[in-house]
């Protein structure tokens, strides 16, 4: 696993717990991409890394399906 070498940003406040929720998991970020695509959303590998790195938004319908895959409770992923 490589570690981020750039600090967090501002653009969303779940990527942290995205990344910190999928590694508890034991689950790869390509899995997560196929997780969510079978559930409709369409986002590709950058993207995803954007979104764990905090520098992109999170849509309300990723961010639903997001805590599905990932089995947590959406609260969780915003607190």
């Amino acid at each position: 696993m490589r570690h981020r070498i750039q600090e967090l940003g501002e653009s969303n406040i779940i990527g942290k717990k995205v990344t910190e929720r999928r590694n508890e998991l034991n689950i790869k970020q390509k899995d997560l991409l196929a997780m969510l695509q079978v559930k409709g959303i369409d986002i590709n590998s950058s993207s995803l890394s954007k979104l764990e790195g905090q520098v992109r938004s999170v849509s309300d319908y990723e961010l639903k399906a997001i805590a599905e895959v990932l089995e947590i409770d959406v609260k969780d992923l915003l607190n």
